[in-house]
């Protein structure tokens, strides 16, 4: 019988670094193919897109795969079984897959999916990641901008788990194999050095806690822990006892159960995509919308903008006011223009917001 692929599945909350940290993955990948699963979240495939940009030839289309359909564990008959079978039954299957879950998901009943039938002889998981924004676990909270993780929690037509954040973190954590304390770089050392004792207490034995920054990890370090965790489920317990799953005999048919309605209504949050021509300067436009975040109470923004005189497009991610960028990829023969997806608390002054991404002072 073939050798299992083994399947690495990435979690954590929203800004956290999960997108980051498997790019850097990618184009570390020393002639591995690697092929992507992305439960992605907005009006606009920015992740997917983020990752086939970094411009390595472990980023082929065709290797990355998209769920946009909500939280990823509340979808596995519909969704992410289906998805798997098709990477499965590819003539060239990749040597691994990396699953980047939603920052809601619960990771207990994914990694239990890999014992569903069509799937348990063909894929086991490698390990589970939990990405953890070190500053804001530090700060005392569980993301940079937790409003922002309940915008996208109201927006999910799918979620059927109405999880409080402390026990999804929880879950985040009891899950683990491996625990990934980024941001390191924006903490000192004492702020570090406690987050990763306190981690490490939280975890289960034999959990290893590592630090870093921009997610930049070895594949080595990531990959390769061989820990077969959908048959290690009663030590990765869940926190919470609200998120309906089917005994085996109820996968072979798909029944998935949904019993509970979204912990926010969806009138209460909103989001838009801004689309504008090229930018003159990249430094002066991610100050301005920076500045525009601010103004407006604007909880994620995301996207690409077209820089003047520039083959690269610029990526722009930001949760609350912290803003990431960097060019990834050329336009070749794509339209040369800037979209951004805004996220906030409905009534957002979306005239204004328009109008300032794109006034004439940033504009080429």
């Amino acid at each position: 019988m073939p050798a299992k692929i083994p399947a690495t599945v990435v979690t954590g909350f929203l800004g956290a670094g999960k997108t980051t940290l498997i790019r850097h993955m990618l184009q570390n990948a020393n002639g591995k193919r690697i092929a992507l699963i992305i439960n992605e979240f907005g009006d606009l495939g920015v992740d997917g897109d983020i990752l086939r940009g970094c411009g390595d030839e472990t980023c082929r289309e065709e290797d990355i795969m998209e769920l946009s359909n909500g939280c990823i564990c509340c979808t596995v008959a519909d969704d992410f079984i289906p998805t798997m079978e098709k990477l499965l039954d590819r003539d060239d299957a990749p040597d691994h897959i990396v699953i980047e879950t939603s920052g809601l998901a619960l990771p207990q009943p994914l990694v239990r999916a890999f014992n569903w039938p069509g799937i348990s002889t063909r894929v086991t998981v490698d390990g589970v990641v939990t990405v953890v924004d070190g500053p804001a676990h530090h700060a005392g909270t569980f993301a940079h901008d937790v409003a922002a993780v309940d915008a996208q929690r109201a927006q999910d037509d799918n979620l059927d788990h109405e999880t409080p954040l402390s026990e999804l973190f929880e879950d985040q954590l009891a899950c683990a194999d491996m625990i990934v304390v980024n941001k390191s770089d924006l903490m000192d050392s004492t702020a570090l050095d406690a987050t990763t004792k306190t981690l490490t207490e939280a975890s289960r034995p034999g959990v290893r806690v590592v630090q870093a920054s921009m997610g930049a990890l070895p594949t080595s370090v990531l990959l390769g822990l061989e820990t077969a965790a959908e048959s290690d489920m009663e030590a990765r317990h869940e926190v919470h006892h609200h998120h309906h799953h089917d005994d085996d005999e109820d996968h072979e048919d798909g029944d998935h159960h949904h019993d509970h309605e979204h912990e926010h209504g969806h009138d209460e949050f909103e989001s838009f995509v801004v689309t504008r021509g090229e930018i003159t300067d990249a430094k002066a436009f991610a100050d301005h919308v920076v500045s525009v975040i601010r103004a407006h109470g604007i909880l994620r923004l995301k996207g690409f903008a077209a820089v003047q005189g520039k083959p690269m497009r610029l990526t722009l991610q930001a949760v609350g006011p912290r803003i990431d960028t960097y060019f990834d990829a050329p336009f070749g023969a794509a339209l040369r223009e800037t979209r951004l997806v805004v996220i906030g608390q409905a009534g957002l002054d979306r005239p204004a917001i328009e109008k300032a991404l794109t006034e004439d002072t940033v504009a080429a």
